[in-house]
């Protein structure tokens, strides 16, 4: 089963921000793609596996940024 989650970003300011987020993510495992946008702080993730928020969190804290699951718009 396919997971796609969405989660803010804050704090990233150009494409090495993007690339350190996606270094971090890319070590949970199940993860397929990773779409980071630096203007919308948005971060998109697929997994093959459930994923967990706090696991999701850690990472981007690791690569120096804070990170909220989105808030899903009606």
């Amino acid at each position: 089963m396919t997971t796609i989650a969405n989660y803010t970003v804050t704090g990233m300011t150009c494409g090495h921000c993007a690339s350190s987020v996606r270094e971090e993510v890319g070590k949970i495992d199940g993860i397929t793609a990773i779409d980071v946008d630096v203007p919308s702080g948005r971060l998109t993730i697929t997994s093959t596996a459930p994923l967990v928020d706090a696991a999701v969190i850690d990472a981007v804290d690791e690569a120096g940024y804070t990170a909220a699951p989105a808030q899903v718009r009606p």
